[in-house]
């Protein structure tokens, strides 16, 4: 386990590879850990970070650090200590909206961004996900296979607080309108079975530079539900020519018959 010291408190990261930098932001269920086979195939190429957020995981439980805007801090001061430039940001859920609010602050410091299953408005989220506990939602939102369980076996682990600060955040403000307008490269992927967030309708999410591409047999998890595919997927994605748009893809057959 690697850990750093950030603001006096624990911050919990893992790290493979080497070459440039991809960092994995996990959501409001489980930490990094469900990350594993994603980072696995990234670090052939990429040096793949995954951290847990505040409140998640290993790292600290402070309800003061639970906003949006303490998450981004985090992120920013944790780039900052390990002395990483501009990155490749994939974000699930908290994961995908601490990457957009990110970008809208350090947009000089973010090469693209790939979310799953991120709602873009606060209506987009279950109200089951706003009040249910951590134990609860992972055996809502997996499929309980022996491999989501010991992925998402940090789940219990979250601090309610952190999910219900976060989504206060997102209630307040318009983050996927800043987001897009920024221009940056962005593919959003979602779950066709997603139970938790109700997918955008295509003309809604996309724009030159933003994407949407729709998992036919995924739920709240592709990354572990679909794991060959959603991979294929991550390193088709983090392999297009810096600013180019997500909308390439759409000239792979594979992908082209998944856009919605």
């Amino acid at each position: 386990m690697s850990a750093i010291i950030l603001e006096g408190s624990i911050v919990h990261y893992e790290v493979l590879g080497r070459g440039r930098p991809v960092i994995f932001l996990h959501g409001w269920v489980g930490s990094w850990k469900y990350w594993i086979a994603s980072m696995q195939v990234a670090s052939t190429s990429y040096r793949a970070y995954a951290l847990d957020l505040w409140g998640f995981g290993e790292t600290a439980k402070n309800a003061l650090k639970y906003s949006l805007d303490e998450q981004v801090k985090l992120l920013d001061h944790f780039l900052n200590e390990m002395g990483i430039g501009k990155i490749a940001l994939v974000g699930h859920g908290l994961g995908g909206l601490v990457g957009m609010k990110f970008a809208s602050r350090f947009p000089q410091s973010i090469d693209r961004l790939m979310a799953i299953n991120c709602p873009l408005s606060y209506e987009a989220v279950s109200s089951r996900l706003r009040t249910a506990s951590p134990q609860e939602l992972s055996d809502w939102l997996s499929n309980r296979t022996p491999e989501a369980i010991s992925a998402l076996s940090d789940a219990p682990k979250a601090d309610i607080k952190a999910i219900a600060e976060s989504m206060t955040g997102l209630q307040s403000d318009n983050l996927f309108s800043s987001f897009r307008s920024l221009n940056i490269p962005c593919l959003l992927v979602y779950g066709e079975k997603d139970q938790a967030i109700t997918n955008p309708s295509y003309e809604t999410a996309t724009s030159t530079f933003t994407h949407q591409i729709v998992l036919d047999g995924s739920g709240h998890f592709p990354m572990i539900e679909e794991t060959i595919k959603f991979n294929r997927l991550l390193t088709d994605f983090l392999a297009l020519p810096s600013g180019v748009s997500p909308g390439e893809l759409q000239m792979k057959e594979e992908w082209k018959r998944r856009v919605r």
